[in-house]
């Protein structure tokens, strides 16, 4: 009897020890914060991730495609947004985390960088900032099925 109630403690120490150092993946579809675009992540051959606009709520805009008609470069405006890669170089920095990113902005054409950590399997926190970390927003993120 002793030996069981030890064992269910020894389990029940180890237990939170062992969901904190899970590894989540990124791999795969994300829902935005507002659930308009659904984002694919994947990796890169050169070992970093990106993501693309896989799916847009609202996909056209006066019954043709959306378009990055915000683009600061004036011959990237004619661009659609569906398939777009705006999240560039999320490099893995281990314990679900990724920096060293770019984020795209299609509604506003300004670019940020950008870091993810991950904080579950199915939620992810995206901060987009310019220069230092404090100066930006952060989004969760969930997994699309």
């Amino acid at each position: 009897m002793k030996k069981l109630i030890f064992l269910a403690l020894a389990l029940g120490m180890l237990l939170p020890i062992a969901l904190a150092a899970q590894t989540y993946k990124i791999e795969g579809l994300w829902y935005d914060a507002d659930k308009q675009i659904k984002v694919q992540f994947y990796e890169t051959k050169s070992g970093v991730y990106e993501g693309k606009i896989a799916w847009l709520k609202e996909p056209n805009e006066n019954g043709k495609p959306k378009v990055d008609k915000d683009n600061p470069d004036k011959s990237l405006r004619n661009r659609p947004l569906l398939n777009l890669v705006f999240i560039k170089n999320l490099k893995s920095k281990g314990k679900n985390k990724y920096d060293g990113a770019t984020v795209y902005d299609v509604s506003s054409g300004n670019t940020y960088s950008a870091k993810v950590e991950l904080t579950g399997p199915n939620t992810m926190k995206l901060r987009g900032f310019l220069g230092v970390s404090l100066l930006g927003r952060t989004e969760t993120w969930t997994r699309a099925n």
